[in-house]
């Protein structure tokens, strides 16, 4: 299990951000950055799952204490194919976590979020 830490980006505009969590290898967790003054936030997964490969979106408030996020639609953030969905909870931390796979899982895990006004 290994700690992954993110690449992030603000494009030019200062109104967007990008986190990308790469690789995720089976049993390894995104490090957690906060995000408390960015909203309408997105997450998408994609690489290779492997046999049984599961990815889940958690969150939390206090850093230390996570449950795993939903959608819009009260769907837990729960990956095992690739795809994008909404996170519908507005945590301080967010993070992957990647809870199933084999030696050849391979995901990036990238969060966009708007800031607010």
């Amino acid at each position: 299990m290994a700690s992954i830490s993110p690449v992030i980006n603000q494009p030019s505009t200062g109104q967007i951000l990008v986190v990308t969590w790469a690789p995720l290898a089976n049993g390894d967790v995104g490090v957690t950055a906060d995000y408390p003054r960015w909203a309408d936030r997105n997450i998408q997964i994609f690489g290779t799952f492997g046999a049984g490969g599961s990815i889940k979106v958690e969150g939390s408030n206090d850093n230390s204490n996570w449950a795993t996020l939903t959608d819009m639609g009260g769907a837990t953030l729960v990956f095992t194919s690739a795809g994008v969905r909404m996170i519908q909870e507005n945590v301080m931390w967010v993070r992957p976590s990647v809870t199933a796979g084999d030696g050849t899982t391979s995901l990036t895990a990238i969060l966009v979020a708007r800031r607010t006004a």
